[in-house]
């Protein structure tokens, strides 16, 4: 029963390993497959041009800014969102909260992208409407026109878009939690913020920390739709990413090689981020993925 899965694995994640040469040679696509081995090596000569590149470190702070930023909003938030609702008594409501927040993560970035633009639209979106009746501003906001908000748009529009869907692991490791525990801290005369803070935050941390992880390793990934969905030439200088300028040298231009020394050098800091994150956690808690 496992065979197409690891069939899949095979054909999807270890056969294109060997395009990763790609990165080391002067490969012309006009060659084809057999150009990959045929072509000369370049002597690390795309990996130079990268570090050359006047886009390269503005993109690279742009990724990491809005990663980093990311992480520091959502873990909290969503953290906080599943305590609260596990505190939730009434079965209707909570149903009722998890669908409304649910929701959004099953649509996809072009319709949720789609209506943020239209919501966010300076002459008919809601948005500028209500500020400009509210008078909190005297005329329409270029939200998406100005680079000043696109880190910030790009934050909140991904959290409340996959807050309701990050809060079902948290909601999953709270409900292994030991519910003697809080019995015996509510026969002691523990508050339920005392219960919230002593056992369920203790009782969730391995799981807080394999996010954590996850998210330190993925710092140099970007959610590619999302951004692509929102970036347009007045926002290029907030907006370009490592994952659109690959998407933009290596399927519209067609620098393969190029693209590939990007991807290559973006994998293995991924992976030292990995460790590094895991390394780290296993020494400050004791939890970690290996």
């Amino acid at each position: 029963m496992i065979w197409p899965g690891i069939l899949f694995i095979i054909v999807f994640n270890f056969i294109p390993l060997f395009g990763l040469v790609m990165a080391f040679k002067d490969y012309d696509p006009i060659t084809g497959v057999k150009g990959i081995f045929t072509s000369p090596w370049n002597h690390f000569y795309h990996f130079k041009e990268m570090f050359r590149n006047f886009q390269f470190w503005p993109m690279v702070k742009n990724t990491l800014g809005m990663n980093l930023l990311g992480a520091l909003v959502s873990i909290p938030v969503t953290l906080l969102f599943a305590l609260f609702l596990n505190e939730i008594t009434s079965r209707k409501f909570k149903s009722f909260i998890q669908t409304i927040t649910y929701l959004p993560h099953f649509l996809s970035w072009v319709i949720y992208g789609g209506l943020i633009i239209t919501f966010l639209n300076p002459q008919e979106g809601i948005v500028n409407f209500l500020l400009v009746k509210l008078h909190l501003v005297d005329k329409p906001i270029e939200f998406l026109g100005d680079p000043h908000y696109f880190w910030g748009l790009m934050i909140v529009s991904g959290l409340l878009k996959d807050i309701g869907w990050g809060a079902i692991l948290y909601l999953a490791a709270m409900a292994g939690v030991e519910q003697s525990l809080y019995e015996a801290a509510a026969i002691d005369g523990a508050s339920r913020f005392k219960r919230m803070l002593h056992i369920t935050l203790p009782g969730i941390l391995p799981t807080l920390m394999i996010l954590i992880i996850f998210a330190i390793s993925g710092m140099l990934n970007n959610n590619f739709t999302q951004i692509y969905v929102m970036q347009n030439s007045l926002n290029m200088s907030a907006s370009q990413v490592i994952d659109t300028y690959l998407y933009q040298i290596g399927l519209q231009q067609f620098q393969f090689a190029a693209a590939t020394a990007i991807g290559l050098l973006k994998s293995v800091f991924a992976v030292l981020l990995l460790v590094g994150a895991n390394y780290a956690s296993n020494r400050l808690t004791r939890s970690g993925l290996f």
